[in-house]
């Protein structure tokens, strides 16, 4: 199955909200290749597009393992169907799988505004390098290398950060981090 029909199959995922144990947990290695790793994959990327965002990682579903998922570039448009209910279209789907990535080189430096599915309704301006090397392996296990820059090399950074058990907000200020920690705490909590 090509990755672009990962979008008309598979299930949503329950996606874990900070503070949850497992985003401060760092990811083992995938060390199984094969059909449940594959399922995982689907069911990762038909969450992702519909949740909307443009990257998730296995911890923000729960699965302690170095593996993610990105698509920087698809457009989600809002239908309505012949009931009159809402639909999404998707279109220019570029699905991207990441398992045990590695990055191995940085250069230069940007701030770029992000989000989280795992921190729903934060954005803040994070600092991150403007251009990475990863290597990375695929879903039967291949090796693969990429240079990546702009939204791209940003996405790959936070998403690598939830394999090291890193949430975006933790590369804020003490003062925002700190803040929207007892935040996020004080919502879990209700």
């Amino acid at each position: 199955m090509k990755l672009e029909n990962y979008i008309l199959s598979g299930k949503k995922l329950p996606i874990v909200t900070y503070p949850d144990p497992v985003l401060s947990t760092v990811a083992k290695p995938v060390t199984e290749f094969g059909e449940p790793l594959k399922e995982l994959v689907r069911d990762m990327l038909y969450t992702m597009y519909h949740a909307p965002g443009i990257g998730l990682a296995a911890p923000q579903i729960g699965k302690s393992i170095r593996l993610f998922v990105i698509d920087v570039n698809y457009d989600r448009e809002i239908t309505k169907n012949a009931e009159g209910k809402a639909e999404y279209q998707y279109s220019d789907l570029e699905p991207m799988v990441f398992v045990n990535p590695v990055i191995t080189g940085t250069s230069g430096a940007t701030t770029y505004e992000e989000g989280c599915l795992s921190v729903p309704g934060v954005y803040e301006e994070v600092k991150r390098f403007d251009s990475i090397n990863v290597k990375y392996q695929d879903m039967d296990g291949k090796e693969h290398e990429i240079n990546a820059n702009e939204l791209l090399s940003i996405c790959l950074q936070h998403e690598n950060d939830h394999l090291d058990g890193i949430v975006f907000i933790e590369r804020l200020s003490n003062l925002k981090k700190n803040f929207y920690k007892k935040k996020m705490v004080k919502e879990k909590v209700r």
